[in-house]
């Protein structure tokens, strides 16, 4: 599979179940909203969100290029798999069109390196534009 990195770093944002979506969460990049039960998960930039915001900080996206075939199985377990196996936690995001997995920037070379061993082609420009 062809994966693509974003180098835009995220936060991980927990409020409470009942909370509205609050207008930091709202803008370009990734964006991710989730309620379930007792807790409203945001995803999105780590700049956009306010310091008294329970946060986990500094994650990154490796997406899977798409759109992805609704039916196509195994698409999570290619890229879970291969990073567990390196002990490197993530936080899987789905969408209508693609797969994303969430690591921590300080250990984004070694997913990659773990993600390339089990064949997946990661795109060189990715790479070029973190460097920066």
């Amino acid at each position: 599979m062809r994966l693509r990195v974003s180098p835009e770093p995220l936060a991980v944002c927990r409020l409470d179940g009942n909370a509205p979506i609050p207008p930091w969460a709202n803008g370009p990049g990734f964006v991710s909203v989730t309620r379930a039960g007792s807790e409203l998960s945001i995803v999105c930039a780590d700049g956009r969100v306010p310091a008294v915001v329970r946060a986990e900080r500094g994650y990154v996206a490796i997406a899977v290029e798409g759109p992805l075939a609704p039916d196509l199985v195994g698409v999570l377990v290619s890229l879970a798999g291969p990073l567990a196996d390196a002990a490197i936690p993530i936080l899987a995001i789905g969408t209508y069109d693609t797969d994303y997995v969430l690591v921590r920037a300080s250990a984004l070379q070694r997913a990659l390196a773990a993600l390339r061993a089990a064949g997946h082609d990661v795109a060189d420009d990715a790479e070029r534009r973190l460097d920066k």
